[in-house]
This record gives C-alpha cells, structure tokens and sequence, in this order.
C-alpha cells in the first residue's frame, strides 16, 4: 500500500494513539493519499499492543471537509465507486472492527464524508465551534461512508433524514442535545478532554470494551435472541481475560484493579 504520511500525524502518548489529519489548507478533506494514510494509521494502532485507546482528530481549523472535490473531478464516471471501495469505506470498517476504543475531537467543522467519520468513531466528543453538515444533497450525491447506516441509530430516522436531504449545518450543542455526539465543550478544553478520556479507557480492561463494542455494533442488526446469544458468547471470552481475574480480586480485596489489557 502506497501513502503518505505526511497527511496523516501518528504519535503514542503512554497508550493513547493519537491520529491526526493534516491538511489543513484543505481543511482536512480526504484525497486518496490521506485516506490511505489513515488506514495505515489505523493498522499501526490496531498492531501496537502498547496502544490501548486511539483519538483521531484534526489540524487546524477543521476536522475534515470531506472528500476532495478537485480530486473528483479527474476520475472518470466510476471514480465515485473507486473512492469509497478503496478509500472511504476501509477507513469506516477499520474503526468499527478495532479491538481498541476510538475518541474522536471533532475541532472544527465535519461535513460530509468528514461528518460520518466522526461518528463512526465510539465517543465523539466537538468543540463549541464545531459543526456537522451533511452535505451530500447540496451536489446531488446520496450520504456515504456509513452514514445513512450510523445516523439514523444515533438520532432516530425522522431527524437523519432532514440533515441528510437538507444539508443543513448543525452546531455541535444542538448534535449533542440529539444525542449524536458524546459531548461538547469548549474549544480550549477539546485536545485536553479528549486526551483525558482516551487516557481513562486505555486504562480500563481493553479485551472487555473490545468485546462491549463488539456487542453494540451487532446489535444495530440482531433480534433480542440473537442479541442474547451474542452476549453469552462474549461474555464468556470475557470471563477468561486475565483482567477479569483481575478486576474481581480488586473487588474482593477493596483495592484498585491494575489493569493490563489482556
């Protein structure tokens, strides 16, 4: 796989993987060499046992336009196809089968593919400033990179479909008043609280948050049986994790757990 780094910003603070776009003259819209860059990212992350928890975000004063538009137009008619197969969609799929959690800090605008990205991810977290858009209706184009899947089970069908088909922008209060971000807070606090809440999670039992967001993302599919059946099975790979021995021996010794991981 060919990319550039140099579009995407990697670094490990302890067990947080930080993960950040960088175009920022471009206000971080996708072309293929930063979309390949951010699977690669995610790869490393994914491989790094020291790497407990991941928090993607932006430079500058976006997080991500969406798809480069200049770039569009010099593909040919199934251009649009070979974007999302190649590009977008692995990006999506890659934070969903992550056995780690992903923060995102939305610090600017989100629109478009940019916007779903986002809320791909499992706590997202914006700036005041922030906004989402989802701005595919406003050049004839239908929401991709997993929207019209993740939208509609975050803020009920009746409010996906009018920022879908309005491509109206929507200030970051507003999404999390909706429930379709964790939380907002102010710009200055953004790096710090989503730096925080990584930190907490990379501390917590990884191969049981793994294994929760495994359920939670089954369950958006699964009827109450099969969804039972799930958790019987996940549970009881749980319940042989080193953690779990761990955390009911904390318990019963009225001490903290230490936590490794595994």
């Amino acid at each position: 796989m060919i990319y550039n780094m140099e579009t995407v910003l990697y670094r490990r603070e302890g067990a947080v993987a930080w993960i950040t776009l960088n175009r920022p003259e471009k206000y971080n819209s996708f072309n293929r060499e930063m979309a390949l860059a951010l699977q690669a990212a995610l790869d490393q992350a994914a491989a790094d046992d020291e790497v407990r928890a991941v928090c993607l975000t932006g430079a500058g004063k976006a997080f991500c336009a969406g798809q480069d538009l200049a770039e569009v137009l010099t593909l040919d008619d199934n251009g649009l196809s070979i974007i999302l197969l190649e590009q977008l969609n692995p990006v999506v799929e890659r934070i969903a089968r992550l056995d780690k959690p992903v923060v995102c800090a939305v610090n600017g605008v989100a629109a478009g593919a940019g916007a779903n990205v986002a809320l791909a991810c499992d706590l997202t977290l914006a700036a005041e400033s922030a906004a989402f858009i989802q701005a595919f209706s406003k050049i004839g184009l239908i929401p991709d990179s997993g929207g019209t899947f993740t939208l509609p089970r975050l803020v009920g069908l009746q409010r996906a479909t009018a920022l879908m088909m309005l491509g109206d922008k929507l200030p970051a209060a507003e999404a999390a008043a909706m429930g379709m971000i964790y939380q907002v807070c102010p710009d200055a606090e953004l790096t710090d609280r989503a730096g925080a809440l990584a930190a907490r999670l990379a501390a917590m039992p990884t191969r049981a948050l793994a294994l929760a967001k495994q359920a939670l993302r089954q369950s958006a599919v699964n009827d109450l049986t099969t969804q039972l059946a799930v958790e019987e099975k996940l549970q009881s790979i749980a319940g042989k994790t080193h953690d779990y021995k761990e955390g009911v021996a904390a318990f019963v010794e009225k001490r903290a757990p230490e936590f490794k991981g595994k």
